[in-house]
């Protein structure tokens, strides 16, 4: 259940209300959560929600009845955040690190089908002032609003381990290594492009797992570049990191429905080698030859997933042929294609290569996929699974 699901007094209509006020709208959910949790149970799925609790409206009843909790310089207008009303509370302060936790804690207890929390955090410090702090210490500040946050975080995670939290990253450029202990993904951007999520998920990557890189499967035209980029494309790319769904099922034609189908089963059956599995950078995309490929190779050099994006398409284009890495030269491996659209399989489908060949001269694959003649586009993704013998 994504934004908007709360506040009474003042309704979560758009964004500019109500953050701090984490009580059931029951004029949208007139069932609350636990219809909600009802709704999962009959469809065999599990239940996440979303919150902001280090937030809140200045229009919201949490400001009415604590100003004194927000971050803000003395004697001046606050910033306002997202909505022309958010305000960032002051986790220096003892009595909001409990309502903090309080906000979790009252969920998970209450709710405790609850599998999923998505913990947002749309906006930076803008004012650099705390209201607890003494002045002496207000150069502490970004040092004592971490300590609190983590001190939070911690006792989150003694009382509910198991409960996996997504840190959204995007607003308040959250991904850190202060939070990873406590946090099972970063949410990367906002902007779910596949295209340019190559680039951003190459970047990640230097400094997170994949593991904790959240990549999303997510609706075309693009909501935020209006690019339009096949389902195809979207799935080998979202399916380098922590794959995840962010489209609407009923927007989806039965063909997309399957082709969705079987990435989350074949992402399921490759996502120890991608999640825990050893990188291979095998080609940049910012090497300015309209290409990029990495891989990842399980510790044992078993498996190993390759990826292939193409990046741009022109008349007579030459690609470089991509060599692997990190593989058993005196091993042979089976190659396997996944999400395969193509009316033909690859050339390389279902035989045996060698790691030193695969790694000294790599494989020939098509820049185009074999399909009807109305589904061309300029688009071409290859994932590879590498099966040793």
């Amino acid at each position: 259940m994504d934004d908007g699901w709360f506040g009474s007094k003042y309704p979560r209509a758009v964004d500019n209300a109500a953050l701090g006020d984490w009580t059931v709208d029951v004029r949208k959910l007139p069932k609350g959560i636990e219809g909600l949790l009802a709704d999962a149970r009959r469809n065999n799925v599990k239940f996440g929600i979303w919150i902001e609790p280090e937030m809140a409206n200045t229009t919201s009843e949490l400001y009415e009845q604590h100003p004194d909790w927000v971050l803000k310089v003395p004697n001046r207008d606050a910033m306002m955040g997202r909505g022309g009303t958010q305000v960032v509370l002051d986790m220096a302060n003892p009595k909001v690190q409990e309502h903090v936790f309080g906000v979790v804690d009252r969920l998970l207890s209450q709710y405790p089908e609850i599998a999923y929390i998505k913990w947002d955090a749309n906006a930076p410090v803008m004012n650099h002032g705390s209201q607890y702090l003494p002045a002496a210490d207000q150069s502490h500040l970004y040092i004592a609003y971490h300590n609190g946050l983590i001190d939070v975080c911690r006792r989150i995670r003694e009382k509910y381990p198991d409960v996996i939290i997504q840190c959204c990253a995007s607003g308040g450029g959250r991904a850190n290594y202060g939070l990873l202990p406590y946090f099972d993904e970063f949410w990367v951007s906002d902007n779910t492009d596949a295209l340019q999520r190559v680039r951003m998920q190459w970047g990640t990557s230097y400094f997170f797992p994949a593991i904790a890189m959240a990549s999303h499967i997510s609706a075309c035209p693009n909501h935020q570049t209006f690019r339009t980029v096949p389902l195809k494309y979207r799935i080998d790319v979202a399916m380098s990191g922590r794959l995840g769904m962010e489209i609407q099922p009923k927007h989806m034609s039965n063909d997309e429905k399957e082709l969705c189908r079987r990435a989350i089963a074949d992402y399921k059956q490759i996502r120890p080698v991608v999640q825990f599995g050893n990188l291979y950078r095998l080609h940049s995309p910012y090497a300015g030859d309209d290409l990029a490929s990495l891989m990842y190779v399980s510790d044992d050099r078993s498996l190993a997933v390759f990826y292939w994006y193409k990046l741009e398409t022109f008349k007579n284009q030459h690609l470089p042929r991509i060599k692997m890495q990190g593989l058993d030269p005196d091993r042979r491996y089976v190659i396997h294609e996944l999400n395969r659209i193509d009316r033909q399989p690859l050339a390389c489908e279902g035989k045996s290569y060698s790691g030193a060949y695969l790694m000294s001269h790599g494989l020939e694959l098509p820049y185009r996929h074999i399909v009807d003649y109305h589904k061309q586009n300029d688009w071409c993704s290859r994932v590879l699974q590498l099966t040793a013998e």
